[in-house]
Parts: C-alpha cells; sequence; structure tokens
C-alpha cells in the first residue's frame, strides 16, 4: 500500500515541559490506525500536526501529494443559526473535491452525504441537536469532503451505541483511510487495523502494533517485559563500569577515554531504561459508600417525562437497591440525561398515562402499602446521591487545580484529614500542576478532577452519565474495579460496551419513542438486538414471497405442456401438513409477538422489578418467546421457499 503521510522525529514542547520528541509514524492507504496512550501524553496535539492545524517544534511531515484529509476535533462548534444542510455545505464549498465544480454538485454531496448519515430533515437547526447528533453531523460534514485520510479525536465520546456501531461500519467501508483517538476498547479490538500507542515507556516515544487490542497488549506486554530484561542486564554491566571507574587516581591517567564514554553512556541509558520500565501509573479511584442496609434505597413508579411536545419516555419504573448496577441505553436525544434529572429530584414527573393508571388498579391488592404513588420518585431517608456529569460544568475554567479541589490546603477523605497535594497525586497531578488553571488541563486530567471531587462525599447511590469520556485504559480499568467493589447502587449511562458488559446486572434501554424496556444484562439486550435485525431482514422476505404466491397468475387449465412461471416451477410441493402448517403461520406470528409483548409488560411490573428471582425467570421467559418469534419466520420463510 501507498504511505499518505509519514511524520518523522516529530518533537513539542510548551516552555521547560517536553510533551515529546523523536516521534515518527506513517499511515498507508486505507489503514485503519488508532492512537492511543495516557491522559497528557499528546494524543491530540499530535493529531491536529498531522492534520496540519498545530505547530511543532522538530521534526518533518510529509503528506502525499494532494492528500485531501480530513479532521475533526472533540468540540463540535457550528455557526450561529445554521442547519444541517448548511453546515455540511458550508464544508463542502470550503474544500470541494476535484470533480464537483459547481453549486448545484456541492449540494448534491451534502444532502447525499447526510442521507447517508442517516438525517432526514436537512433543514432542522443545529442549535437543537443532542451531543451525539452533533458528532454525528460533525463526522458527516468531514466524510463530504470526500477525505483520502480522516482523523477523529475521541469521536466516540458523544455517540451511543448504535452510533458506535455505525461509525465502526463507515471506518471499515474501505474508502479512505483513518486515524482515530479512542479509549474504547471494542471499538479498537474490532475496528483498528493498527495501533499506535503514545508514551514515553517506549524509546523512540511509540509502539507500533497490526491487529486490534489484543494482540497490541499481548505484543506490548513482550516488548516491556524485553525491556525490562534489558534493564537487569545493564545494571550489572553498569555495577562492574561503576566499580572500574572507582579506581584511583593513578589507575584513572591510564584509562583508555573511550571506555570512560563507554561507561558513561551505559549509565545514562540505565537511567532511561529505569524511567521508561517504571511502572504506569491510573489514578487511585474509591469511592466511599454510606454503608447503608436500606433494601430499597429509590423507588420510581410509572415516571413520565414530555419536553418540547415530545414524549422522551413514560410510564417507567426503577427501583434501586445496594448491589444494583444499572445500565441506562438509548439513542441520543431518547432521554437518559432527563431521566437522570427525574430520579435525582431535579425535574418532577409528568402525569402518568391513563393506561398506567388502570394498569395500577388491577394490580392494587397485590402492591405492598409502602409502594409510591405513580408518577412519583420514592427515596430512602437523607439518602445521598453523587452525579457524575457528562459535562462537567462544575469545573471553573479559570480556577487552578488546588482551589478546584480544596479552597484551603488538605481535605477530608475517608474521615482524615491529607494535604491537598498528597490527595491530588492520587490522581496523577504533580504539585506543579496544582497552580495551573482548570482550563490547560487536557479532556483526561479535567474527568480525573472530577472524580476527585466525587470520592470525597460518601454516596448511597452513585449516578454517573458518560464517566469513560477522555480517560485512558488504565483510568477505566481502575474505575470498572471501584463500581464493581461499590456497596451501594449505581445508575451508570455510558457508550463504553466493555464496561456495561462488565458491571451492569440490570439494563434499562430508552426506544427514543416514549418506550422503556429491561434486560438481564448487556449481552441479552446484544443478543435481542441481533434477533430483531435478523426478523427485520426475514419479515420482508417471508411477505414478499406471500405476495409472490398470492399474485402469481396461474394458467387456467392449460395443457402438461403449458409454461408456468419460473417461481412456481422451483417451488416444492408441500404435504398436507406443511400446507396446513403454512396456512396457519400467519396467527402463530401474531400469538408469538402477543407473548413477547405480554412478557415485556410483565418485566416491567414493579412487583416483578422487585423480586431478582422473578426478574431472572422473566428475562429467561422473553429470550425464549423472541427465539420463538425467529424460528417461526425463519419456518415460514422455508415453506414459502
Amino acid at each position: 500500500m501507498a504511505n499518505l503521510l509519514t511524520a518523522r522525529d516529530i518533537g513539542k514542547h510548551f516552555g521547560p515541559r517536553t510533551l515529546f520528541t523523536g516521534v515518527s509514524m506513517s499511515v498507508e492507504d486505507r489503514e485503519r490506525v488508532a492512537l492511543i496512550g495516557p491522559n497528557g501524553a499528546g494524543k491530540s496535539t499530535l493529531l491536529k500536526m498531522l492534520a496540519g492545524l498545530e505547530h511543532f517544534d522538530e521534526g518533518t511531515i510529509t503528506p502525499r501529494k494532494g492528500l485531501r484529509s480530513a479532521y475533526v476535533a472533540q468540540s463540535d462548534e457550528f455557526p450561529a443559526g445554521s442547519t444541517l444542510l448548511s453546515a455540511v455545505l458550508d464544508a463542502v464549498r470550503a474544500a470541494p473535491p476535484a470533480h464537483m465544480h459547481d453549486e448545484h454538485e456541492f449540494e448534491m454531496a451534502a444532502e447525499m452525504a447526510l442521507y447517508r448519515v442517516g438525517f432526514d430533515d436537512l433543514s432542522k437547526p443545529t442549535s437543537v441537536l443532542s451531543g451525539g447528533q452533533r458528532k454525528r453531523l460533525s463526522i458527516c460534514r468531514a466524510l463530504a469532503r470526500e477525505p483520502d485520510l480522516l482523523m477523529l479525536d475521541e469521536p466516540t465520546n458523544h455517540l451511543d451505541v448504535e452510533g458506535i456501531e455505525w461509525l465502526e461500519d463507515t471506518l471499515k467501508s474501505g474508502e479512505f483511510a483513518s486515524i482515530v483517538i479512542t479509549h474504547d476498547r471494542l471499538f479498537l479490538e474490532s475496528c483498528a487495523s493498527r495501533i499506535i500507542e503514545l508514551s514515553g515507556a517506549y524509546p523512540e516515544g511509540t509502539f507500533s502494533v497490526q491487529g486490534g487490542l489484543e494482540e497490541f497488549l499481548f505484543r506490548k506486554d513482550e516488548f516491556l517485559q524485553g525491556q525490562q530484561r534489558q534493564q537487569q542486564a545493564l545494571a550489572g554491566q553498569v555495577k562492574d563500569d561503576l566499580r572500574w571507574l572507582a579506581r584511583g587516581a593513578k589507575a584513572r591517567r591510564t584509562k583508555s577515554k573511550s571506555r570512560i564514554d563507554a561507561s558513561l553512556a551505559r549509565i545514562d541509558e540505565l537511567a532511561a531504561l529505569k524511567l521508561r520500565n517504571a511502572p504506569p501509573k491510573a489514578a487511585a479511584i474509591d469511592f466511599a459508600s454510606t454503608d447503608r442496609r436500606t433494601q430499597k434505597l429509590l423507588v420510581a413508579r410509572g415516571v413520565s417525562k414530555a419536553l418540547g411536545g415530545r414524549t422522551l419516555f413514560r410510564d417507567v419504573d426503577v427501583i434501586l437497591s445496594p448491589g444494583t448496577k444499572l445500565g441506562l441505553m438509548g439513542p441520543n436525544g431518547s432521554g437518559k440525561s432527563t431521566l437522570i434529572k427525574v430520579l435525582t429530584g431535579e425535574l418532577e414527573s409528568d402525569p402518568p398515562s391513563e393506561e398506567a393508571i388502570a394498569e395500577a388498579k388491577s394490580i392494587e391488592h397485590e402492591l405492598p402499602r409502602s409502594a409510591p404513588k405513580l408518577g412519583t420518585v420514592q427515596r430512602a431517608d437523607k439518602l445521598r446521591v453523587v452525579v457524575f456529569s457528562q459535562h462537567r460544568t462544575e469545573l471553573d475554567p479559570e480556577m487552578t487545580l488546588g482551589e478546584t479541589i480544596s479552597p484551603t490546603d488538605s481535605v477530608i477523605y475517608r474521615d482524615r484529614q491529607i494535604h491537598v497535594a498528597t490527595y491530588a497525586a492520587m490522581f496523577l497531578f504533580s504539585k506543579d500542576q496544582l497552580r495551573s488553571p482548570i482550563a490547560t488541563l487536557s479532556g483526561g486530567e479535567r474527568a480525573r478532577v472530577h472524580l476527585a471531587l466525587l470520592m470525597l462525599a460518601p454516596a448511597d447511590v452513585l449516578v454517573l452519565d458518560e464517566p469513560t469520556n477522555d480517560l485512558d485504559i488504565p483510568t477505566l480499568e481502575v474505575l470498572e474495579e471501584s463500581l464493581e467493589e461499590f456497596p451501594g447502587a449505581v445508575l451508570l449511562v455510558t457508550h463504553d460496551r466493555a464496561m456495561l458488559e462488565r458491571l451492569a446486572n440490570r439494563v434499562l434501554v430508552l426506544d427514543g419513542e416514549g418506550g422503556a424496556h429491561y434486560y438481564a444484562d448487556y449481552l441479552q439486550y446484544v443478543s435481542v438486538q441481533a434477533r430483531l435485525r435478523q426478523l427485520a431482514k426475514t419479515k420482508p422476505a417471508a411477505a414478499a414471497a406471500q405476495t409472490q404466491t398470492t399474485q402469481t397468475p396461474q394458467p387456467a387449465g392449460g395443457s402438461a405442456g403449458s409454461p408456468k412461471p419460473a417461481a412456481a416451477a422451483a417451488k416444492k410441493k408441500l404435504s398436507f401438513k406443511e400446507q396446513k402448517e403454512l396456512d396457519g403461520m400467519e396467527a402463530n406470528i401474531a400469538k408469538a409477538e402477543g407473548e413477547v409483548q405480554r412478557l415485556e409488560k410483565a418485566m416491567n411490573d414493579p412487583a416483578v422489578l422487585a423480586d431478582r428471582r422473578k426478574l431472572d425467570e422473566a428475562c429467561k421467559a422473553m429470550t425464549a418467546a423472541q427465539g420463538e418469534v425467529a424460528r417461526l419466520y425463519a419456518r415460514w420463510q422455508e415453506l414459502e421457499g
């Protein structure tokens, strides 16, 4: 493959601080490169340099002649008053592909890009878009320019799971090469054709491996073990060198200058190896719990919310108990953040629907007297809820790191007083950084500041709204461990599928159309979605086959040699039993789909949600019922074939 872009010995310095130096990398045509590394290593700065948006202090960057590249930043900004169409059209006008020559072609390219990404109302103002929709639009704006190389900085931060899967498919289409900064572990495994880590742990500042995350971690471990062995061998040589150099003055006069230089070079090399081989650090994340034993910390019954004339969710039940790890999922704009605000008391629920009121009357005798009224949220007495906001608006960019963590020189952590510098060091901040304004910190560093503040408050319930944004992989793993061990309840909104798979013991999915559906865990959700996609493919095929059968004209009574339609000729003759099965297939499918709807309703019953055993049984029954629907559709297609 031909090289699209080559960087050699790139370095960047901020005053006395060296961000990185001696970094070299290249990108080949249609290659999918993932750029990872510790927070603060300089990934975003390096990507901006490759995009021609940031100055570098040393080295060279050589793009292929005529290279068309597009860069998508972490933050998504659009002109005031812009619409979906105008935002993309402006991008095409600014850098039109060579084959486009007039305004009509520019507009056609913008419209096609928007439809391809999934937008339909092209006159929609950009100001009303959700975070995920803004990210999709930013990527669409870049794709409309038909780049050879697409550069994306943390694109998964604001995309929902469906959006991330769309992005993976787009990058794997093979139409262009890409460089993506991300720490989404499933994304790295399924999408990256090569992973490059930017880190001071490597002699040239980077480590590159062909393949996904699993292969990268295996090769990285091999390399670091080899580097450790190299340090041990060199340490023995340096020990001999120091003994030789320590001999008396007479001996020193006769020593070879070349041997002295070689000894000093080994000493310097050993010091560099020790620095590179220093154990990687991760933030000391450990949420404090109140150890409350209350069985039901928070109970929401039949809560609903409509905003701007649109119903976000309707008649949703939520029960949070100690040990609950509830994953909250749904498309961007489906109301996840709004539901959090209702649960935490920031917003009031709308009145329950008539259907919910009627159902509540029918099961009134089954509910305990302590059950909250419909459309209300019942919280345990003096419930302590700690909220991690995805927007991190609580951080004042003008304040210093030290002032943000504590207005004094100490904090109270787990009932003991410790110095603010010691506490900051737990989150990988140096003493010098205490005087740095929040505005100068990277996205990952700001996330660690937010976590540091949350850990100062003991909690019964942790509400985490996209906590993984900008965090590097070691910090993500420590965060997962802390949440796994947290004895209270956790409400987790995240696009990190690996975290959902590991932590969530229940998953609530908002469908974006007012509905809400429970799953036993993330893997069951994935399984159900796969079945639904298969059904969506199977159902039209079966329906088409049925239409063909009923609409194909039959001969009125021709001879045995009369021509017959090909479809009819190929169609196998059904036995009496098979024909009877086919005749009743639509009714059986309707019955099976009705059973799925009944079980889904049962899973949302407060009495079932409150009983772990009943919920597990309901989930198993739902899986079996959905499997039966899939089987019936497949059988219908087989009989019609």
